[in-house]
């Protein structure tokens, strides 16, 4: 065929670019719809009561504030978190090393247990720890009969039982991660940093600490934030003087009915847990929360 004849051919339009991106919206479409219907409307209701019951404006807010109750739980429920999120990344460390460096079998038995024991029900490990935690519990009679102890601690509805409980149950989140990033270091680095005179100390503060920022603050955050939300394990092992944001709102829906305030203050955990994302990603990126 000739150039001229080519030529004379009619050219198909292209399709315009939004037909493009249409088509490539279709295929998410039922996960925005999902999204939208089971996040988005929700939240927005819980935004719309909170200025709205029992009359419009922001009374809610206000009386959140500036009473001292309501401030004390708030400061309570990031007390808990931040201990809770210190506690795993000390215990998780060492942990997610040695299932790191362990040999295969060794260390697929333990990874086995550490993700048995996210499988085991909720409820039941916190009764567990109950059990282990009370005056007559497993833990005050071994310090009895060791002498370490002259009368039985208390370690239940305080905030000792509550911090506990729950680094118990987030250890996994922090440990899996770890582990895996620590896995993905190859050993020849840290075997050059010795090589060169580095010692342990510098080896851990100068490389690996720097290279597992990242699966650190993605574990610490997600365990943060968890901890901000959590409601079983403090209810069940904390007590009145350490009550957290997730019991007060159940308490308000509950006992006092008033979704007015249960819902400003469940908008307000909402808002600092996205402040707490948006800090993570502005100092971290995005990789370390994927």
């Amino acid at each position: 065929m000739t150039a001229a004849r080519l030529q004379a051919l009619p050219l198909q339009d292209a399709p315009p670019p939004w037909s493009r991106r249409l088509r490539g919206f279709g295929a998410v479409l039922p996960a925005l719809v999902f999204l939208v219907l089971l996040f988005v409307v929700p939240v927005l209701a819980l935004l719309l009561r909170s200025i709205t019951e029992p009359a419009l404006g922001l009374g809610n807010y206000a009386t959140f504030f500036a009473g001292t109750t309501y401030l004390k739980v708030l400061g309570n429920t990031f007390l808990v978190a931040s201990l809770v999120t210190g506690a795993t990344l000390v215990i998780g460390f060492p942990t997610a090393w040695f299932l790191a460096i362990a040999p295969r079998r060794l260390a697929g038995l333990l990874t086995g247990i550490v993700v048995l024991s996210m499988w085991t029900n909720l409820l039941a490990r916190t009764y567990a720890w109950m059990v282990l935690l009370q005056g007559t519990g497993l833990i005050n009679r071994a310090l009895l009969e060791l002498g370490l102890i002259a009368a039985p601690l208390t370690l239940t509805n305080n905030l000792v039982g509550v911090t506990l409980g729950m680094t118990y149950i987030m250890l996994p989140f922090m440990v899996l991660p770890l582990a895996s990033a620590m896995r993905a270091i190859d050993p020849s680095v840290l075997q050059a940093a010795s090589l060169c005179g580095a010692s342990r100390w510098q080896c851990l503060t100068r490389i690996l600490l720097p290279m597992l920022s990242g699966a650190i603050a993605s574990g610490a955050l997600m365990i943060f934030v968890m901890s901000l939300g959590y409601f079983v394990t403090p209810a069940l092992l904390g007590g009145t003087a350490n009550m957290m944001l997730p019991e007060l709102i159940a308490q308000l829906v509950q006992s006092l009915l008033d979704w007015g305030l249960a819902s400003t203050a469940a908008t307000i955990l909402l808002v600092l847990t996205l402040l707490l994302y948006a800090l993570q990603v502005r100092f971290f990126g995005t990789r370390s929360t994927a």
